[in-house]
């Protein structure tokens, strides 16, 4: 206490000087503080909760038949991995699902075995295969694998109408080769479509891991498709 009283009588206050200090009427003291943003854009208040429902399914359509098209001229690209769904393999399903229902109008066990196959097969053979990507070191997630694999059931399902519209003019030696030569031709492109697509995302020495399994995936559907014969 001393001392600072001796510090201040040998120089004063500390801060004396202050209250002689008058702050001119000139000298602006208010203001606005703004903080410069960019600028702003009428689509940035656009929401899509906001846009009617025939935009938003007209939406999804398009991006369904996008990816349609990324199946049938495969090639190395990231569409299907970047925007992914799961309602074009939730169509092809169902729609591969009906095609191969096998019984008459008159049986009580019309399209049941066949139906529940088709969607035990799809989807469980593309969880099966998705977890073994993932085990082996794959850098896409679950549900794009999903995507990929029911998106290049598109090429078989397209053989499965090519084979009931075959059928329909008979079941004998011609039918069933132009059959196998369809058949065959779209699981090589079925395999090759989800192979562009997922190769990139598996470690080089590991891909035919990978690979086996797709192949007999695709095989497995093809098969139910040849094998198919109306009752």
């Amino acid at each position: 206490m001393a001392a600072a009283e001796g510090s201040g009588g040998v120089g004063g206050p500390l801060f004396a000087g202050l209250a002689d200090v008058s702050i001119s009427e000139d000298i602006p003291v208010e203001g606005e503080i703004t903080v410069p943003v960019g600028s702003h854009s009428p689509d940035d208040d656009y929401s899509t909760l906001d846009e009617p429902v025939r935009d938003t399914i007209m939406r999804d359509l398009k991006a369904v038949g996008k990816k349609f098209v990324h199946v049938m001229y495969p090639k190395k690209s990231s569409a299907l991995l970047r925007d992914w769904d799961l309602w074009g393999p939730l169509v092809l399903c169902v729609s591969l699902a009906l095609m191969l229902q096998g019984g008459s109008a008159d049986s009580k066990d019309d399209g049941g075995p066949q139906f529940a196959e088709v969607f035990v097969i799809i989807w469980f053979g593309a969880v099966v295969i998705t977890l073994n990507s993932k085990l082996l070191g794959g850098t896409i997630s679950f549900f794009q694998s999903l995507c990929v694999l029911g998106y290049c059931v598109l090429p078989l399902t397209v053989a499965m109408l090519v084979c009931r519209l075959v059928l329909l003019a008979g079941s004998g030696t011609v039918s069933f080769i132009i059959r196998l030569i369809v058949v065959v031709a779209m699981f090589g492109w079925s395999t090759l479509a989800s192979t562009a697509f997922l190769a990139d995302s598996q470690p080089p020495n590991r891909k035919a891991l990978v690979v086996y399994p797709i192949f007999l995936f695709y095989f497995v559907i093809s098969w139910m498709i040849l094998t198919f014969t109306p009752q």
